[in-house]
C-alpha cells in the first residue's frame, strides 16, 4: 500500500501543472510591465524633453554645459551639432557640442526668475515688517 502512494505521488510530480505555470508567466509579464511604466517610461519621456531642449538652442541664451561651464551662446551650428559660446569678462569663445548642455535660460526665463524673486522677496519683507 505504501509502495502505491509513493508511486502516485510521484507520477503527480512529474506532470506540469497548467496553472503554476500559467501563474509564474503572467507574473513574470506582471513585473516586466511595472519595471517598464517605472523605470523604462519615464527615462524615455526625459531623454525626449532633453532633446527638444537641446534643439531649441538660440543666440543670446545663457547655457550650462554637462561640465560646469557658463555662457551665452553667440552662433548655432545645425549642420554638425555644434554652438560657439561667449564665457568670462574676457569673452573667450568656446565651441561644444549640443549634447553637452544641461540646462538652458532663455531671457524670457531669467526675467520670470527676476520676477518672482523680487515677489517673494516683498512677502519677506512684509512679514518681518509686521
Amino acid at each position: 500500500m505504501t509502495s502505491f502512494v509513493l508511486l502516485d505521488a510521484a507520477a503527480n510530480a512529474s506532470e506540469p501543472n497548467t496553472f503554476a505555470t500559467v501563474g509564474m508567466f503572467a507574473f513574470w509579464i506582471l513585473i516586466f510591465v511595472v519595471m517598464y511604466f517605472v523605470l523604462i517610461r519615464p527615462q524615455r519621456k526625459k531623454q525626449k524633453e532633453e532633446e527638444a531642449m537641446r534643439g531649441s538652442v538660440e543666440i543670446g541664451d545663457d547655457v550650462t554645459t554637462i561640465g560646469g561651464v557658463v555662457g551665452r551662446v553667440i552662433a548655432v551650428r545645425d549642420d554638425d551639432e555644434t554652438f560657439v559660446m561667449e564665457t568670462g569678462s574676457d569673452r573667450t569663445r568656446m565651441r561644444f557640442k549640443k549634447w553637452a548642455i544641461s540646462s538652458i535660460d532663455t531671457p524670457e526665463k531669467q526675467q520670470k526668475k527676476s520676477a518672482e524673486k523680487e515677489k517673494n522677496e516683498r512677502k519677506d519683507k512684509d512679514k518681518t515688517e509686521e
